[in-house]
């Protein structure tokens, strides 16, 4: 799907004071002190018009969020929705995950969401998918001792590639799922992205949770 491109995303993504975080290598280590508190940091890779992550901090209040995108146009439209909340636990920045050990410290962040990541179907782009090893890598080092990684995904083969490489790596996996809107009676807690409530019908969500060992 192409991407439009909005005019002056990025200086209207400034002037969002409260939400947007304009200079996220400034914070690395440091991030406890943006949201003013001790909770647990949560963030989400690629996090779309930002339904998901909205609801979770909604639902979460002792929870910090951060909510990261690589295209300012897409992360406007996470701040325009913000921008109607009344929510202190919820930041957004543009942060390209391949450097993201750039901005978050050692043990820094508690979980990372991967929700329906492009699956880059081609062997030659194995290396771009967001479970390989190269980012698997920098995911053990900003998560904490108990650190998570819940991903979703509707599409086969990067669940397959990622089962596979989350094992080559050394996670631990857990609460796999092949069919997750048939198997909501064990997760009552689904939130669900734009892309699944549009997807969900046309054929199976897989998700997994993945813990460092």
């Amino acid at each position: 799907m192409r991407l439009r491109k909005i005019k002056n995303a990025l200086e209207k993504l400034q002037s969002d004071k409260k939400h947007f975080i304009d200079n996220p290598t400034e914070n690395k280590g440091n991030w406890k002190n943006i949201f003013g508190n001790d909770n647990p940091i949560h963030i989400e890779i690629g996090c779309g018009k930002g339904q998901f992550i909205i609801e979770l901090a909604r639902r979460n209040p002792n929870i910090n969020y951060i909510a990261i995108e690589k295209f300012d146009s897409v992360l406007l439209r996470v701040s325009e929705k913000l921008l109607e909340e009344d929510l202190n636990n919820i930041k957004i920045s543009i942060i390209d995950a391949i450097k993201i050990s750039e901005y978050f410290d050692k043990g820094e962040v508690d979980r990372i969401y991967l929700n329906f990541s492009d699956p880059w179907p081609k062997t030659a782009h194995a290396k771009r998918r967001l479970t390989s090893s190269q980012f698997l890598n920098q995911y053990k080092e900003i998560l904490s001792d108990a650190g998570e990684l819940h991903q979703k995904t509707d599409n086969r083969g990067l669940f397959e590639f990622s089962l596979e490489s989350f094992n080559e790596n050394g996670w631990r996996i857990n609460h796999v799922s092949l069919d997750l809107h048939k198997d909501l009676e064990k997760y009552p807690f689904n939130i669900t992205t734009e892309f699944e409530d549009k997807w969900s019908k046309l054929g199976p969500i897989y998700r997994l949770e993945a813990l460092k060992k």
